[in-house]
């Protein structure tokens, strides 16, 4: 009998090589690909067009007139070339000409992203696009092409597979250390949407307590895992009390990285994420097209095992602790009720008045934890946590919140120089009475001003340790592709989380 619920494998992400040879010099490389900048009297070609004009007798200013290129960000051109004998690289055939606008990260990212997506299928190319900027510029041109490149089949025959490989031209081996470090922001986003998008016959707690661990060892962290009976045992109310429906039975996960160098002094940083592996909403259940997203509600759980995996590739020079907190709501005659009373890790009750707000339940375990046990400098929640934060901000941007001014500075800036963007909601006390209960320290769902009152049901958990709290729901599904995203669910996160990290965003505080 064949084995059900199986992983098929999955396609890779490009592999990059440099070489110090001009593109249209580099020996078997059929393609190569020249960027276009948006000059403000015309399309102006940037590093590496010179060589191929002088290699090919190519007119390049005619071929923009005839082509009417704008050199406008994504603008690809496929020109098709006669191969010559005579040529330094006799096997070139095709020019890529890739508009990059004015050159900003953002701008090649996504240039770099439509050129991943004109050559799907390709075995190998030779760009010089990353040549428009510095270590930044090449860092966004590596995140655009493996993001965009981005598969998840489990179709029996799989259809075009992405481009293998790209041959960054024009640069010397000593740009190594910074391709390192862009492929490992890249791989993070990667890792967080293949975990996001695996579907939930697979994407049990279980799967993914398994995929923390083997990331763990590679990474080299230290782990910890509480099974249910040890989360009931412990007073992890919230954590047994929303798995507690499911055949599954929930988990929590400790990793903990410490950085090589300064590690007896190095700040502390704790992030929780939510590991929601399905969201059924619980006997307050979901209408059914409101399910169909929901195997990527552990996205939160996504984020931190990439980010944790990636921290040692990035020599990031404070410590930090991920907590997964992970369960599957689901109904059956044991599940959580409205009504129910839990008791959290630190002692504090809250009363379910909807079992669809199951998300704070979880993640209120593993914050009194760190604030109880961890005693972290600074503590971060992520979480694809409410729909009202989705009306707040559209499909393209995350919210956040926070205790301390100082910080929202730090994260915003980590956010636009990732590519992904997130704006400040107010953290308003104002609300605080919406979460009163007649029996419980608090209600899980108040039903209004739902980013802002989750936020404030949270907040007596971190017990006044400074706090950022990640509401990524706005943006936890694409529904096409754009830019460096692609359709689906999208890992969106873990590029901030380590880039504002390797700043040691505890400086903020002190």
């Amino acid at each position: 009998m064949p084995t059900t619920n199986q992983l098929p494998s999955q396609v890779s992400p490009p592999e990059f090589a440099f070489t110090d040879a001009a593109p249209s010099r580099v020996v078997g490389a059929a393609a190569v690909a020249v960027p276009v900048l948006s000059g403000d009297d015309g399309p102006e070609f940037g590093p590496g067009a010179a060589e191929l004009a002088d290699d090919t007798g190519i007119d390049l200013l005619e071929l923009a007139d005839r082509l009417a290129l704008t050199g406008a960000v994504g603008e690809v051109s496929v020109v098709p070339l006669t191969a010559r004998a005579e040529l330094a690289n006799p096997s070139l055939s095709t020019l890529l000409l890739v508009g990059v606008g004015a050159a900003t990260t953002t701008d090649v990212r996504r240039a770099a992203a439509a050129l991943a997506r004109a050559c799907e299928g390709r075995d190998s190319i030779a760009s010089s696009v990353h040549l428009v900027g510095g270590e930044d510029v090449l860092t966004a041109f590596v995140e655009g092409a493996v993001l965009a490149s981005f598969r998840f089949s489990m179709r029996t025959t799989q259809g075009p597979v992405p481009l293998r490989r790209i041959v960054l031209a024009g640069s010397p081996d000593g740009d190594s250390e910074a391709l390192a470090r862009a492929l490992a922001l890249a791989g993070a986003g990667w890792r967080s949407r293949f975990l996001a998008t695996v579907p939930s016959n697979i994407k049990n707690p279980q799967w993914l307590v398994e995929q923390a661990l083997e990331g763990a060892e590679r990474a080299g962290l230290k782990t910890k895992v509480w099974d249910e009976k040890q989360l009931a045992e412990q007073g992890f109310g919230g954590i047994a009390a929303v798995g507690r429906g499911s055949d599954s039975p929930p988990r929590m996960v400790r990793l903990d990285y410490t950085p090589a160098k300064g590690s007896r002094k190095a700040p502390h940083v704790v992030i929780v994420g939510k590991g929601i592996t399905f969201d059924t909403g619980g006997l307050n259940i979901k209408p059914g097209e409101s399910m169909t997203t929901m195997k990527r509600d552990m996205t939160g759980a996504a984020i931190v095992i990439a980010v944790m995996e990636a921290l040692a590739d990035l020599d990031v020079p404070v410590k930090v602790t991920g907590l997964l907190t992970i369960a599957e709501n689901a109904i059956s005659g044991d599940a959580m009720r409205p009504g129910d009373v839990l008791t959290h890790y630190d002692g504090r009750t809250s009363e379910v008045t909807n079992t669809d707000a199951e998300g704070r339940l979880v993640m209120a375990d593993g914050l009194a934890y760190a604030a109880q046990d961890i005693k972290p400098d600074l503590v971060v929640d992520v979480a694809t946590l409410t729909g009202g934060m989705k009306v707040a901000m559209g499909l393209r941007t995350g919210g956040f919140m926070t205790t301390h001014d100082t910080l929202a500075d730090s994260v915003v800036s980590a956010g636009d120089a990732a590519g992904e963007p997130v704006w400040r909601m107010p953290l308003a006390e104002v609300y605080n009475d919406r979460l009163k209960s007649r029996i419980a320290d608090q209600v899980n769902a108040p039903g209004t001003s739902d980013p802002i009152t989750a936020a404030l049901f949270l907040k007596p958990f971190t017990a006044g340790l400074p706090w950022v709290h990640l509401d990524l729901a706005s943006v936890g599904d694409s529904p096409e592709d754009n830019a460096e995203w692609t359709a689906g669910p999208t890992g969106f996160g873990p590029r901030l989380l380590l880039r504002w990290l390797a700043a040691d965003p505890t400086k903020e505080i002190s």
